[in-house]
């Protein structure tokens, strides 16, 4: 009875443990029923296929940014594969996936807003279940199991084993690595039945596999076939209906596989290695990766170092050392090439595919040289001695340099640009940066994800009371006397010297928008001469929906804002779908082309750039006869005149509210990441302290000389923002009482040219402006008059002469 006691106990105790373990372990579940949902907030709130090689659910790239994917779960990077909102990520609080009780599967933001949905096409039956596959599969089936929608057939830039591949498919790259955004590099079929590789830039669009110097057939491909469909098997071999067929390095093996497009223009194919979680490449489309079109961008030259690395020819320069695809740049004026003072530069083994003036054969190298010559658009030739093959070429684009082409590219350039042969070309950074290096941080820290930030929208019902506002702005401003009134007579309210401009007058002053100044959110900028003489940048505003909105609230305003520190507006023009802007031209061009490396921009000019900048607010702020937010102050907002008078443009861009409502809510995020006050993110009333915050950052860059919004890695490898660790280093030095410490955090460029006085100041002014709580920010105005209390201090004092500057930024009530 005893022995039977103690089996009953033991027997009690394993029941016991072995039910508290089984509760321990996480349930997997691949599978969402009907009127459930995946919250952003709960990590473990994924849905895992059941052999739990695919996990479904939020990823995130930092606090406020996260995308609903699909990812291999066993992968050291948690690789993903399928991104429903690749270029709108939802806020890491409130965002949900959820399957309604009608069967819709939806994505919401934080507020409610609908960011994606699975399009289900049947009328008869409704989704009753989503469901995870083992094959990475996402699907949604109805009770009868029958399926409604399904991820494979809507892939972004990776395809999987058994994964149809047909004629409305595409797989499009990401536009950088860490990033999930819709890039530029895409696989398809084309509409000849071959399956190709294409870039789709900016600029311009090019093809570049199979070879395009080949036929089809030359290329192994047939193009009789129009079923467009290919399939990639579990073993890793590729078919496809146009008689592609490769396969992996290691085929046959059961490795876990995909087929990526690449950012950087390279179709490969990868396995997973169950070991080490890390991926092979087993095949790749391109084995000469410079032959990938727009890899360097306009002028740039592609070479191997032998990594592939880009390059810019003679008389050229890097134009964003950011983005390569922005290419380079000319560092002589172009109208200089229409003259016969040019000579020919060669390089050689270099080419620039496509854009061909003329084709010639059997011609000499004079002949050819006489053709680019005679040709003002020409911007150089392309001749092959051993073909006697010649190329003009209007514009540079897809250069490469590679020992197997059997020519030189012959770049136009005026005589005055030194140069020396033969031409070595320097590589000067990597065809494509990792772009999640220049995602800026500001706002806090987690143990478990990156820092980067995402503006999500705003709440609808005050949003509707903007709208009412533009609309009752609308109807004051252009409201017809009669129907015969003329669209003049509303803008008696503008002053004389600003009018409306017709479009062909316009077209005509900037010779069709042929000089680009420069791109941002709302447009492209051209340079122009008008009639009476007048040098003048006219905007184009790219989205006639969006920029029809903000093209009236710069008018209702543009003609009463008059300040040396502004950019005058000269006029506009609304001519049915095109709305412009006429500005005067500012000829030394943007803060950030001087004050950054490799430019260098001496004190003097920088002090005088603060204080301008903050009288310019200033009186957008206080002064101005409505109250205008600009929400975009940034260095390539701040323009420079011949004498560096600091003048700020884009301020007709920004919401207006009446100086009296200090509680604005704007419906659409505006400002540039870095730059961008806390509000943005944490949804909070927008006042011009957004502004203030901006001010900070870019008085604080006038001090160091360099962005402060890349990322940096302290020495427990986490990672945080330029300006939070300038803010921190700064304060502490500050703390401390350290003897000069403003000489350990200023521009080291400067070699101690500096005034001590004036930097200490605009250290202290920043750190106060880049508060996180708005109500300890200064107002613009006390700015301007900390500034100008020292504006007579001498360029260049002491090392010492910062000790009877007051620092105490925590106590000061500016």
């Amino acid at each position: 009875m005893k022995h039977q006691h103690v089996r009953c106990f033991f027997t009690f105790a394993f029941i016991t443990l072995f039910s508290l373990s089984s509760s321990a372990i996480p349930k997997i579940r691949n599978r969402l029923s009907r009127g459930s949902s995946l919250s952003v907030q709960d990590d473990s709130d994924v849905l895992t296929s059941p052999d739990e090689s695919f996990t479904c659910g939020f990823y995130g790239v930092g606090t406020n940014a996260f995308w609903f994917s699909i990812w291999f779960t066993k992968s050291v990077d948690r690789t993903v594969v399928w991104t429903a909102n690749r270029d709108r990520p939802v806020n890491g609080l409130g965002s949900r996936l959820s399957l309604g009780q009608d069967g819709a599967m939806v994505l919401t933001d934080v507020d409610g807003t609908a960011v994606w949905g699975a399009p289900v096409n049947s009328s008869s039956s409704r989704a009753d279940t989503a469901v995870l596959l083992d094959s990475g599969n996402l699907v949604l089936r109805d009770k009868r199991g029958k399926v409604l929608w399904q991820s494979f057939d809507f892939p972004t830039h990776t395809l999987l084993p058994n994964q149809p591949f047909t004629k409305s498919k595409k797989l499009i790259s990401t536009l950088g690595k860490g990033t999930f955004g819709t890039g530029y590099f895409s696989f398809s079929f084309d509409n000849d039945n071959v399956l190709k590789l294409m870039f789709d830039g900016p600029d311009t669009s090019s093809l570049y596999w199979p070879d395009p110097d080949y036929n089809v057939f030359a290329s192994g491909r047939t193009n009789y076939n129009s079923s467009r469909v290919a399939v990639l098997d579990d073993l890793g071999k590729f078919t496809s209906s146009d008689e592609l067929q490769f396969g992996a390095s290691d085929a046959g093996s059961s490795a876990k596989r995909r087929l990526t497009m690449d950012y950087d223009g390279n179709l490969r194919l990868y396995s997973l290695e169950s070991v080490t979680g890390l991926w092979v490449v087993t095949w790749a489309a391109m084995t000469e990766p410079c032959k990938v079109r727009g890899i360097c961008g306009r002028n740039g030259i592609c070479i191997y170092t032998p990594q592939q690395k880009c390059s810019c020819p003679p008389g050229y320069e890097v134009a964003d050392t950011s983005d390569w695809k922005e290419g380079c740049k000319p560092m002589f004026n172009r109208s200089y090439l229409r003259s016969q003072q040019v000579k020919f530069v060669q390089i050689e083994q270099v080419d620039f595919y496509g854009f061909d003036l003329n084709y010639s054969e059997s011609t000499s190298f004079q002949n050819c040289t006489k053709l680019c010559l005679d040709d003002f658009r020409c911007e150089g030739f392309s001749y092959r001695i051993t073909e006697a093959k010649c190329y003009t070429k209007s514009a540079l684009f897809n250069g490469y340099k590679s020992p197997n082409f059997p020519g030189s590219i012959y770049i136009r350039l005026p005589l005055s640009v030194k140069t020396s042969l033969p031409v070595n070309l320097n590589a000067l950074n990597t065809c494509r940066k990792n772009v999640t290096k220049v995602v800026p941080l500001m706002y806090g820290s987690t143990a478990r994800r990156v820092k980067w930030v995402y503006m999500y929208w705003f709440a609808f019902a005050i949003g509707a009371l903007e709208v009412l506002f533009i609309a009752s702005a609308w109807w004051l401003l252009f409201r017809r006397h009669s129907a015969a009134a003329p669209k003049e007579d509303g803008y008696h309210i503008i002053s004389s010297q600003f009018r409306k401009f017709r479009y062909a007058e316009l077209k005509k002053a900037t010779k069709n928008f042929k000089e680009e100044l420069g791109r941002g959110a709302s447009g492209a900028v051209y340079k122009g001469v008008l009639a009476d003489g007048r040098v003048v940048a006219v905007k184009k505003l790219a989205d006639v929906y969006h920029g029809e909105e903000v093209f009236w609230a710069e008018v209702s305003t543009i003609g009463k804002i008059n300040h040396m520190n502004l950019v005058r507006i000269w006029g506009f023009c609304s001519d049915k779908k095109h709305k412009l802007l006429v500005s005067e031209h500012v000829e030394n061009g943007s803060l950030d082309k001087h004050l950054f490396p490799p430019n260098f921009l001496g004190w003097q000019e920088r002090f005088k750039v603060a204080i301008g900048i903050a009288k310019g607010l200033a009186y957008l702020h206080h002064e101005c006869l409505e109250w205008v937010i600009h929400c975009d102050v940034k260095p390539e907002n701040i323009l420079l005149d011949g004498n560096f008078e600091p003048k700020i443009s884009d301020f007709g861009l920004a919401k207006l509210t009446h100086r009296g409502n200090l509680s604005s809510v704007f419906s659409q995020i505006r400002g540039t990441k870095g730059y961008m006050a806390p509000e943005w993110a944490l949804n909070l009333p927008i006042t011009a302290k957004v502004d203030v915050y901006s001010f900070g950052v870019v008085i604080l860059e006038l001090v160091k000389g360099i962005r402060l919004s890349s990322w940096v890695v302290e020495d427990t490898d986490d990672l945080e923002s330029e300006l939070t660790r300038f803010v921190r280093v700064a304060k502490r030095k500050i703390q401390c009482g350290k003897d000069l410490w403003i000489e350990d955090i200023m521009d080291p460029r400067l070699n101690g040219q500096f005034s001590r006085i004036q930097a200490a100041k605009m250290v202290e002014i920043g750190i106060s402006c880049v508060e996180e709580e708005k109500s300890k920010r200064p107002t613009m105005d006390s700015v301007v008059k900390i500034l100008l209390e020292c504006e007579g201090e001498s360029a260049v004092a002491s090392p010492h002469d910062t000790s009877n500057s007051n620092l105490s930024f925590r106590e000061r009530n500016m």
